[in-house]
């Protein structure tokens, strides 16, 4: 980077270093970019195929706080929706083979006057008359339900949409691997509609709004392995598209595996939805950790009657759960806007079998719909040695429990 006008003092713009840097060593043939130690400050960062952006121990890339350097405004997804908006901070649209690896770190530098302001919660450092999200999200949404072309959705300067941190759009042979990523602007490892993804030894600690630490979307093939997660929201979320709009694209994600994490704070840790309108299938998560009194639930699928699709074949096993506040599995087709809105979602095939749980606030929240029940739940050798609520089961059709004890006693729902 540094023969390129790097410079790491945390001062000096390096945007232009960054993007001569990439494209140099695009041009001849593909390779490394090596960042040295040092802190260096850039606006958004684009890779191209065969490329890998590598962030060596003791150095830290710090991104701007200034949202013009993210624009122009790129094609991207916001909460599962079509449009051109800020550019994701490490973005890559239609490449293939890239990568951002190391052991250095990737500041956002997010903060309660940076970004976070814009989600509109006094507790993310909103203040009465400050702008926030609200009209530009609705309009988004609006126009997605109206049909609106997606190159008519342009969002940017003034609508206060945060971008993803990391987000290969239509990418395939993608390696994120070994770094920490701190202070987001929203969420951090997003893949949308691409195949063939390895998210690694990474560390994601980082605490604002909708600070979800990787969602996979529309994406086949991933791989997250060997992850820290400490999040401002789910952990990991896989998702599909929101509402009309994901049933436009109608792209599922499958194939996700999940393997050797650890989850300390976060709303979920393995998590489905809730924008999964092009349906999710053939998940598996096994050897994870889970514990945090921050931490809500450890298997979470949230859903409704608006975003509809499917979510079928989510098999986790051996887990560890020591915390959770709510319940430790969480199926709940009331999710925001709950039912009568014509898109039942359909769950089925959901196992759960060697999970150990210390502490949590329920065992299970199932709820489904009297004419939509949930389907085939099957549990196998799991053990909740203290909860201190019943467990909700409503509209379930399939509930299986096979040595399944709680409180020290066989359980009974």
């Amino acid at each position: 980077m540094t023969r390129f006008g790097a410079k790491g003092d945390g001062v000096t713009d390096c945007t232009v270093a960054f993007a001569r840097a990439v494209r140099a060593c695009a041009h001849a043939g593909g390779g490394h970019v090596v960042v040295p130690g040092g802190r260096y400050l850039t606006g958004s960062i684009h890779l191209i195929s065969n490329v890998d952006l590598h962030v060596t121990a003791g150095a830290t890339i710090a991104f701007s706080q200034d949202p013009n350097a993210y624009l122009p405004a790129v094609f991207t997804r916001w909460e599962g929706t079509e449009l051109y908006n800020y550019s994701p901070l490490i973005y890559a649209f239609e490449q293939h083979d890239i990568a951002v690896s190391g052991t250095g770190t990737l500041d956002g530098q997010a903060d309660n006057a940076h970004w976070w302001p814009w989600k509109g919660n006094t507790e993310d450092g909103w203040e009465p008359g400050d702008p926030h999200q609200a009209a530009a999200r609705a309009r988004l949404f609006a126009m997605a339900e109206q049909g609106v072309p997606v190159a008519q959705r342009v969002f940017g300067d003034g609508d206060y949409l945060r971008p993803s941190f990391v987000q290969p759009y239509r990418c395939r042979n993608v390696l994120v691997a070994g770094v920490t990523i701190v202070n987001s602007p929203m969420w951090e490892i997003h893949p949308v509609l691409s195949r063939n993804v390895l998210v690694r030894d990474v560390t994601v600690a980082t605490h604002g709004p909708n600070n979800d630490g990787c969602n996979p979307e529309s994406s086949k093939d991933v791989v997250i392995r060997g992850c820290t997660f400490d999040t401002g929201d789910d952990c990991i979320a896989v998702k599909s598209g929101r509402n009309a709009d994901g049933r436009r694209v109608n792209v599922p994600s499958e194939r996700i595996l999940v393997e050797n994490c650890d989850f300390a704070a976060g709303h979920g840790g393995v998590t489905v939805g809730s924008e999964m309108s092009g349906g999710v299938r053939e998940v598996y998560a096994r050897d994870l950790r889970l514990s945090s009194p921050d931490l809500d639930t450890a298997l979470r699928f949230k859903t409704n009657s608006v975003r509809g699709g499917f979510i079928h074949d989510v098999h986790a096993r051996d887990i560890t759960v020591g915390t959770v506040a709510q319940a430790v599995i969480t199926i709940d087709f009331y999710y925001e806007e709950g039912p009568g809105h014509g898109f039942d979602p359909d769950v089925t095939g959901i196992t759960a079998e060697n999970l150990t749980v210390t502490d949590a606030g329920r065992a299970l929240n199932l709820r489904g719909y009297p004419d939509n029940p949930v389907g085939a739940i099957h549990l196998t050798n799991v053990d909740f040695h203290h909860t201190a609520q019943p467990s909700i089961v409503e509209n379930v059709s399939g509930l299986v429990l096979t040595d399944v004890y709680e409180n020290g006693a066989p359980m009974e729902v």
